[in-house]
């Protein structure tokens, strides 16, 4: 049950002093108000602790959370109104008769409301109690909610991302399909049903080395359900590294061309996963029509009849079931945690348990997976896998339902604090690859996730607290890992199986947690009154939505899409003059036309956001997803979102690149990402100094560019923990010292640091404080950095795990300067003169180093004696210079993946590379074919990394 809505009205409640309720004669309301709110709050426990399922239930949960919103709601306007009054002093004061009659409407409309939201939870209260939980069994052995807590922050190291069992033999098979340039098969096709693993089979394809090495390019694009052809289109395109912004635009009849004539002249594999029918694969063919090609095709489907229809040629793969010696091997993968004890056994009777579980999955991977990643949170209690069992049994009447069983099962027994957030990811569309940082700051924005935990939490703010609860629907095999942190190995992005998903949006759904909007549902949501999250998937007019109370809007398409601006007609006319000359531009009726076509698109866009900030005024959650067009300039209404937490901008544009200083009313704001488009001019944007009154922020994203006028102060940030493309010229150092809180920060542009005594540099002052900061980012394209200034400014960094270094330097700082706790580094243009190795050759824990792009200019690089003891990844990209680099006998003896691209000088490979016996993955990419032809089997070379199992190579000369 969904206590998150009424714990944040509560949060708000309490924040309002005992002075200031009383002061405005409404703390009898407040503390009523407080009182239902609370004994709500223990009802629905108390009902969830003991299963309690009932139709008034179930309907009382959704009257409840939309009474604590409107609770919330009111609450926070009326803290708004106070902290205003406030601020305003004695200026207030010498207006107050002035405006006495207006604070009078205002207190009464508030008691007023407080009043109404009572009544309505009172009258709630009187239909629950008539209901006694208490004839419901409770579960006197079950664990307290604090202590779930912090058990679901245990780290589950045994937890894979891919769980692989039993597909080597089907790898065996297709590989050697898809490597046969002799064949006249250029579509293969792995089919099987939901949740058999063809997306994971297809996946390890992708990966493996002998594909990787055969074809030049290789591509991947998620077709699902609702088959859009220019997103699978711009996704192959992205992925071939050819996609350009003019292309985002052109139309999909050009876009099919430039990629099937890609296809023809290059040797690619596209793999395209989910695709649902014949009549998406019609839609999908012209951009993979062309006849004499080498490229090929990797389908997944649920449907078999769709390889037949692509490539009478094709090659049709059926996936089959684990077998019941791979069911159980899988099981043990999620649901039993590694151990280190020697000739270790499960528990017999937990064994004879699991299998039992294990065969009612009929030997689907996901229903296998899902199961072990239920009982992986209860062991090693028999008696909670006692109840799982009987469970399982419950609910698995039916095997061809298994699957769809397991899944809801996963839900229902999902602790109360971790349904909110799971039911959230329902937002986002199929197949969509969700950043964590970004959905953590979502979560807080919407009071899903607080830092006031209970018991046992002390110490932790909001985004622990969220990050450990991804972490267990991780552990719960809910979410699929999909990108990890190279230095912490933190899960950065994740996916939702398409069969979990549904599930999650059945729920959501079923709650009326939020509402999806496109162009198929446009008549149906005026006549939803108090919708309070929409997801828009497909644009469409946000006019339809007629919420006052709309708490979220988020937005999964561009701001108006390239069919929209077609529809403009002159618009139109304007894309039909692009095929002439260009002279026909000074044409007079042309200039008409083009001035017309935007003033008609710029009318559309304003009355977009006009109807968006006059009408949504409760709105906590504002996101662009995909940006675009977006107007003449950001409206200085947005000022009137006082309640906004989360506001995402990012890669809109603009035509006119200053920000409104009215962005300063925003003081709810905790997360606020600026990182627009620069304009039709390419002007830098201007934003005003008012962000120092956003005191909640958590998280500022700048934008890369500020314009010369642009001045910020800064130092009133303290909660501050995600700072991004701050400048010096923009900015002042100083402010840095105050924010404590600090994690991340990214400096783009100029590091300068005033005043700066470069003979003594123990007499300067600090420039961070920041315990926590773990990540520091230096990017600057055309400057170069002051030596000083950056040993300085590392030496305040002392307890940093990830740097990068994207500017020229010239010179490394001394070891001294360095946090001895790097694990990850990326030098990029550094334009080192000397060999850098000596240097972080000395850093202990340093496990992933990157080299890229004249990070260092010299010839000979040296690698002597015991060196990285724990690297396991290193990164040569781009060292135009170097022609030798030794590798002693004992350096870097836990190396695991080594890369060499684009470093052409090179003669050879280390002769130190053949005692590296950790070495799992060489890749030599972009190389010139001499040295290719060395580390090739037969070339003087090969005997030096012979051992590694997997040698790559690709994109070098023939």
């Amino acid at each position: 049950m969904d206590f998150s809505a009424v714990s944040s009205a509560l949060k708000t409640i309490g924040e309002l002093t005992q002075e200031v309720t009383s002061l405005w004669g409404v703390d009898e309301q407040v503390e009523g108000l407080a009182s239902e709110l609370r004994w709500m709050q223990s009802f629905l426990k108390v009902a969830d602790a003991r299963k309690v399922d009932n139709e008034l239930i179930r309907t009382s949960v959704v009257e409840i959370r939309e009474l604590a919103y409107d609770a919330e709601d009111v609450m926070e306007t009326f803290s708004l109104k106070v902290a205003s009054k406030r601020k305003g002093g004695f200026s207030n004061c010498i207006k107050r008769s002035a405006c006495f009659l207006k604070e009078g409407c205002l207190l009464h409309r508030i008691k007023s409301e407080i009043e109404k939201i009572t009544v309505r939870i009172k009258e709630l209260t009187r239909q629950l109690k008539t209901y006694d939980v208490s004839k419901f069994g409770v579960d006197e052995e079950g664990p307290s909610s604090s202590t779930e807590r912090r058990l679901s922050r245990r780290s589950y190291p045994h937890v894979m991302d891919d769980n692989i069992v039993g597909l080597d033999k089907d790898i065996k098979k297709l590989v050697p399909v898809l490597l046969d340039e002799q064949s006249e098969c250029r579509v293969v096709s792995i089919c099987g049903m939901g949740g058999l693993g063809k997306t994971t089979l297809a996946k390890k394809i992708y990966h493996e080395s002998q594909v990787v090495g055969h074809f030049k390019h290789l591509a991947w694009a998620n077709v699902s359900q609702n088959c859009q052809e220019r997103k699978v289109w711009e996704d192959i395109l992205s992925d071939l590294n050819i996609l350009s912004e003019a292309d985002k635009k052109m139309k999909v009849e050009k876009l099919a061309e430039k990629l099937s004539s890609f296809l023809e002249k290059n040797k690619c594999l596209v793999i395209l996963d989910d695709i649902w029918s014949p009549v998406d694969w019609d839609s999908l063919k012209p951009a993979f029509s062309a006849r004499e090609t080498k490229s090929k095709f990797l389908l997944t489907s649920r449907n078999t009849e769709i390889i037949s229809h692509a490539d009478t040629n094709g090659f049709l793969y059926q996936l089959q079931c684990l077998n019941d010696e791979q069911s159980w091997e899988l099981f043990q993968k999620i649901a039993i945690p590694p151990t280190n004890s020697p000739g270790y056994k499960i528990e017999e009777k937990m064994k004879e348990l699991g299998e039992d579980m294990v065969k009612h999955c009929a030997g689907l991977p996901l229903a296998i997976i899902i199961l072990g990643g239920i009982l992986a949170t209860k062991y090693p209690s028999l008696t909670e896998w006692l109840k799982v069992s009987v469970n399982v049994k419950s609910y698995l009447k039916n095997d061809g339902q298994a699957l769809k069983d397991v899944l809801l099962l996963s839900y229902d027994d999902l602790p109360p604090y971790l349904r909110p957030g799971f039911l959230y990811l329902s937002l986002f569309p199929e197949d969509y690859e969700i950043p964590v940082d970004r959905l953590i700051q979502l979560w807080i924005a919407e009071g899903i996730v607080s830092s006031k935990q209970e018991e046992g939490d002390e110490g932790l703010i909001a985004e622990d607290v969220a990050e450990g609860y991804l972490m267990e629907l991780a552990k719960r095999c809910m979410i699929q890992v999909r990108e990890r942190d190279i230095a912490t190995l933190k899960m950065t992005s994740f996916q939702m199986h398409d069969l979990m998903r549904g599930v999650c949006l059945s729920k959501a759904k079923q709650e009326k947690f939020f509402d999806i909007a496109d162009q198929s549902n446009a008549r149906q949501l005026p006549r939803i009154g108090r919708v309070r999250r929409v997801s828009v998937h497909k644009f469409f007019w946000i006019q339809c939505i007629k919420s006052p109370r709309l708490r979220s809007l988020l937005f999964f398409d561009t701001f108006l899409p390239n069919e929209e601006e077609d529809n403009v007609l002159p618009m139109a006319m304007v894309r039909y003059f692009d095929n002439h000359e260009y002279d026909e531009f000074f044409n007079p009726l042309v200039c008409f036309v083009v001035l017309l076509g935007c003033s008609v698109l710029a009318t559309k866009l304003r009355g977009i956001w006009k109807y968006m900030l006059n009408n949504f005024n409760f709105l906590r959650v504002l996101d662009y997803e995909r940006g675009g067009d977006a107007g003449c300039k950001l409206p200085s209404d947005i000022g009137k979102l006082i309640h906004l937490r989360f506001l995402r901008l990012r890669d809109l544009d603009f035509i006119s690149s200053k920000l409104p200083s009215s962005l300063g009313n925003l003081r709810c704001l905790q997360t606020l990402d600026l990182r627009i488009k620069h304009g039709i001019c390419l002007e830098s944007v201007h934003v005003p100094n008012v962000l120092w009154r956003m005191q909640q922020l958590r998280h500022l994203y700048l934008p890369e560019q500020c314009s010369r006028k642009t001045k910020l102060k800064l130092g009133t940030l303290k909660n501050l923990q995600t700072l991004v493309n701050f400048n010096t010229k923009n900015c002042y150092v100083k402010d840095l010292i105050n924010m404590t809180n600090l994690r991340e920060l990214q400096i783009r542009g100029s590091v300068n640091i005033e005043d700066f005594n470069t003979e003594e540099l123990d007499k300067n002052p600090p420039i961070i404080q920041s315990k926590y900061l773990h990540s520091l980012s230096i990017i600057n394209d055309v400057g170069r950095i002051d030596p000083s200034h950056l040993a300085h400014l590392l030496l305040s960094c002392e307890n940093i795990s990830k740097l990068r270094l994207d500017v020229e330097m010239r010179r490394l700082p001394e070891y001294h300067y360095l946090s001895s706790n790097l694990a990850y580094i990326k030098l990029r243009r550094c334009k080192l003169e000397e060999d850098p190795m000596p240097t972080l050759e000395k850093l202990l824990y340093l496990r992933v180093l990157e080299l890229h792009e004249e990070a260092f200019i010299g010839k000979e690089m040296f690698c002597c004696g015991q060196p990285f003891a724990k690297l396991e990844s290193l990164s040569l990209k781009g060292l135009n210079n170097l022609e030798e680099w030794k590798v002693g006998e004992e350096a870097m003896g836990s190396l695991q993946r080594l890369e060499i691209q684009k470093c052409r000088q090179l003669k050879k490979l280390p002769d130190g590379l053949r005692f590296i016996a950790t070495l799992q993955e060489l890749k030599i990419e972009s190389m010139p074919k001499t040295f290719k032809d060395k580390v090739e089997e037969g070339g003087e070379d090969f005997w030096k990394g012979r051992h590694v199992p997997s040698i790559i190579f690709q994109d070098c000369e023939r």
